[in-house]
């Protein structure tokens, strides 16, 4: 007997959630996050749908809407002017850690004129970068691990870093190389995905569930919170005076479904990527709405971080 639309309807969630479910994509190594983001870049849907930028945009204070691409744009102007680095010169070396696909790289050496090195640990990545990045354009692109950097002690004028954090399964080590290539006097300028200060509020029943998923689906070995990475910035002896951070959780908020919604307003992905690339973008769904709920109840937050080298 052929299946009813209505018991298809039924199944076909169930179905996709098991998967979801039982298919998980642990962090292992700093290979396995290689290997997720060469595939990510290889297959070109996620780029297709977020645009150059592999990071949240910024909706401003107050919020107002924008265009999901523009907002990711406006992002990298709004922390180049909370770092104080519209202040520096032309030539500036800058080092963008966890680079991507060089969309924050390319807006650094274009529109301020930094000479930029992007550095990531996918090769699929760094080649695609180079390829979308023009003749003229005064930033290039190489594998490196952020948790040990090919570059020698004191090399950049400004480090740079979007997002990358979650990733690295040691804290302290990425503090520190962090600050390790920044030359004195130099800033430092970090926005990263955080949660919750656990030690003064801890994890509860739900929230624990959520965040399991949050680090699992995506690779990541562990959050920290802004209080933590902040002492463990300040911990490295290379900060001169504390860390100053703000909290863009409000502005930035609208990014989560502003990303599904790509999958609606953007139908030629369908035809471009067919039912595999269907099923691929809808498995990231629900981790998009648990980032949302755990954005939006306060079980994570958006820090900044700007750090002068002592």
């Amino acid at each position: 007997m052929p299946m009813s639309p209505l018991w298809l309807l039924l199944v076909l969630p169930v179905s996709l959630l098991a998967i979801y479910l039982l298919t998980p994509r642990r962090y292992q190594s700093s290979d396995s996050v290689a290997q997720a983001y060469d595939s990510w870049t290889q297959d070109g849907i996620l780029e297709f749908y977020w645009g150059e930028h592999i990071h949240l945009g910024h909706y401003g204070n107050p919020l107002r809407r924008k265009d999901f691409r523009a907002a990711k744009a406006d992002f990298v102007h709004e922390m180049v002017r909370w770092g104080n680095l519209d202040r520096l010169p032309a030539g500036t070396t800058v080092l963008d850690v966890g680079c991507g696909i060089g969309g924050s790289s390319r807006i650094l050496a274009r529109d301020y004129h930094f000479d930029v090195t992007g550095i990531t640990i996918s090769p699929g990545q760094v080649q695609r970068a180079r390829s979308l990045t023009p003749d003229g354009v005064t930033a290039q692109f190489k594998v490196d691990d952020a948790l040990n950097l090919s570059f020698p002690d004191a090399s950049f004028d400004v480090v740079w870093c979007i997002e990358a954090g979650p990733h690295m399964p040691d804290k302290a080590l990425f503090a520190k190389e962090l600050l390790r290539v920044l030359k004195p006097g130099g800033t430092l300028v970090v926005a990263d995905w955080n949660q919750r200060d656990t030690r003064r509020r801890s994890l509860q029943g739900w929230e624990r569930w959520v965040m399991r998923q949050l680090l699992d689906q995506w690779a990541h070995p562990e959050f920290a919170s802004i209080e933590g990475f902040s002492e463990l910035l300040e911990a490295t002896g290379w900060v001169d005076g504390a860390v100053t951070t703000a909290d863009w959780t409000r502005e930035t908020l609208p990014s989560w479904l502003d990303s599904i919604w790509q999958g609606i307003l953007r139908p030629a992905g369908l035809v471009r990527f067919g039912f595999s690339g269907l099923i691929k973008s809808l498995r990231e769904v629900p981790t998009l709405i648990l980032m949302r709920i755990a954005f939006g109840q306060g079980l994570c937050r958006f820090g900044m971080f700007r750090a002068t080298r002592a």
